[in-house]
């Protein structure tokens, strides 16, 4: 099978590992087409070439960059003529253009086509959107969704030919391992990996850590519009030489950045417009062997199952407990954080994401 997968997800280098796997299967002749980089917000995202045998990884000139819902690859159908892949793989929410765009090219040359959607909120979009999220859904030969809440609305808009669940992403359970040895810092080490944003709740786990007693540290990786704000808000609650603002950081150095914690916390609120739709962080952060805490928004419990803590959304009282009892109760802490790398193995491996979606494509070329 030749298979052309378009996706700037996979600029970042630890996502590529899927590629390798999926390269792996003898009768999968891959092609990956990603943007020189991403504009996201603030931040721009540039190609990582991380992970890259047995596969093709091309550079794809993007128009539009930035714009989540208008961008599009406006030389694709040139790559689809030359290629003439079996399946086209856009990986991309089928209310975009740059998937209405490439499934028509991809028509062009009889390819078979399926996109990829993470949306877990039945939302009515405007004219054009909309127009092209139902063309999309009556021509995909297939479709992937992450979660069973976007299979619920898919299911729910009228899609009705096949669908599988599967994450768009796993980890690679060697790259993200726990330590050799445990970490020799006295200072009870939290951590945070994400946006910046208001309906990450980044805030709340400020408030919760400023009320917890004895010693704790707080370490940030990413970026984004609220930054200013949260500094402003440790040193207003007088805890700002605990907080490290760490910036971003290269997929590739985040299980180190892991393996240096006591516990990872994803403290999402739901918004009218967005409720958290997975929470990568936390099967990266569990395949290292730290336990881990998260609000019971969106698809977060669902991904923690019992192996982590959860707490109701907004509750600074609730969160802080949960922190102290996994600062008070090593034993238990050591039982979580193994109970998630169990999970992750079981589940959210690279390996099983590749092989499930590997099947797929079997599917679709019958």
């Amino acid at each position: 099978m030749r298979i052309l997968m378009i996706s700037k997800a996979c600029l970042v280098g630890a996502y590529q590992r899927k590629l390798e796997e999926i390269a792996k299967f003898r009768d999968v002749d891959l092609m990956v087409a990603v943007p020189p980089s991403w504009k996201d917000g603030s931040r721009e995202i540039h190609l990582e070439r991380a992970h890259t045998r047995g596969y093709r990884l091309v550079v794809e000139p993007i128009a539009l960059n930035g714009s989540f819902h208008m961008h599009f690859y406006p030389f694709i159908g040139r790559r689809l003529r030359s290629f003439r892949p079996d399946v086209v793989h856009i990986d991309e929410e089928p209310y975009n253009f740059a998937t209405f765009h490439t499934l028509r090219r991809a028509e062009r040359v009889a390819a078979r086509t399926l996109w990829f959607s993470w949306q877990n909120l039945n939302r009515r979009y405007p004219l054009p959107f909309r127009w092209m999220e139902r063309y999309c859904l009556r021509h995909t030969d297939h479709a992937i969704v992450g979660s069973e809440g976007a299979r619920r609305v898919w299911r729910e808009k009228g899609y009705e030919g096949p669908l599988a669940v599967i994450p768009q992403f796993g980890v690679d359970p060697d790259m993200f391992a726990p330590p050799k040895e445990p970490s020799s810092t006295e200072a009870f080490h939290v951590g945070y990996v994400g946006r910046l944003v208001p309906e990450k709740g980044v805030d709340l786990l400020i408030e919760a850590l400023a009320g917890l007693d004895g010693e704790w540290t707080l370490s940030i990786v990413g970026a984004g519009s609220q930054r200013p704000a949260l500094e402003s808000l440790a040193q207003a609650r007088q805890v700002g030489d605990r907080v490290a603002f760490r910036g971003l950081m290269p997929s590739t150095e985040l299980p180190d950045f892991y393996r240096e914690l006591d516990a990872l916390v994803l403290p999402s609120r739901s918004r009218p417009n967005w409720v958290e739709q997975f929470g990568r962080v936390l099967i990266e952060a569990m395949g290292c062997g730290v336990p881990v805490v998260g609000a019971e928004s969106g698809e977060i419990p669902h991904v923690i199952g019992d192996a982590g803590l959860t707490f109701p959304e907004d509750d600074v009282r609730s969160l802080r407990d949960r922190l102290r009892l996994l600062r008070e109760d090593p034993e238990q802490a050591r039982e979580l954080g193994a109970q998630g790398r169990e999970r992750v193995i079981e589940r959210f491996t690279q390996e099983q994401i590749a092989a499930e979606t590997t099947a797929v494509y079997r599917e679709i070329t019958g």
